[in-house]
């Protein structure tokens, strides 16, 4: 692993003085390879406490452009950056916040026929995207590439989470009824603009978590917040032997 610099050493002094994870979990964070598909609610969250703590190489993947109505939920834009390519804000903001990461940028949507292609490589996923069509094609290219996927979700009031690792995959949890791009999002929907934040910390933190070796495994277990109740519940989700994607 890759050695800290004394200014790392203090950047992230806060994350090694914790006896679970110390200077071992921090280079672990150093030497893993993030991608972040979307910037938007989830990503906008997510992507400030990965960069904070200091994952080493992050690819943020987004193809849309700032809009107003992205503002109530996404604190990484302003006003003035309304019709500008959301990856490239975001990567701007990231190295402005951290000079000792890599940050790469894709701006293109993902599809069936590129998402290995952009995946590949990574130690990590995060998918923070609002359609069940590109979720699936993300989670379908994990399994087959052996990366772990931490899939978030917030909509209205209710955010959830799913760590997979292999079995159950993400497909075990919603099956094969929402492979088409014609479901509901938070622009039909509504979606509270602090939920977003909430599960892209908390993405973040599961990230973290896995990456640095800390605190018993999540893998295959959905965690839901309810927002209106302030309260979180966890379900573990069960491998589906038929699913087409990670089932035997």
């Amino acid at each position: 692993m890759s050695e800290l610099s004394d200014d790392e050493l203090d950047r992230y002094a806060r994350h090694i003085v914790l006896p679970q994870f110390g200077g071992t979990g921090q280079k672990a964070l150093k030497a893993a390879k993030v991608a972040l598909i979307g910037a938007g609610g989830i990503g906008a969250g997510a992507l400030p406490s990965l960069v904070g703590a200091g994952v080493g190489q992050i690819t943020i993947v987004d193809d849309d452009k700032v809009e107003l109505s992205n503002l109530q939920r996404q604190p990484l834009y302003t006003s003035a950056d309304i019709g500008k390519p959301k990856a490239d804000l975001a990567k701007a903001h990231a190295e402005a916040r951290n000079p000792y990461l890599a940050i790469a940028t894709e701006k293109r949507r993902v599809t069936h026929d590129n998402v290995e292609e952009i995946l590949s490589g990574h130690n990590l996923v995060i998918d923070g995207t609002d359609n069940f069509m590109t979720r699936l094609a993300v989670s379908d290219a994990c399994v087959t590439l052996g990366i772990p996927l931490i899939a978030a979700a917030a909509a209205q009031f209710q955010g959830q989470l799913m760590l997979a690792t292999g079995q159950p995959c993400y497909r075990c949890f919603v099956g094969d009824a929402f492979d088409a791009d014609d479901c509901d999002t938070c622009a039909e929907l509504g979606v509270l603009g602090a939920l977003t934040g909430t599960m892209g910390h908390f993405a973040a933190l599961m990230a973290i978590r896995h990456l640095a070796g800390i605190g018993p495994d999540s893998a295959g277990k959905l965690h839901l917040f309810d927002g209106l109740k302030a309260s979180w519940r966890e379900i573990k989700i069960a491998p589906d032997p038929a699913c087409r994607a990670c089932g035997i």
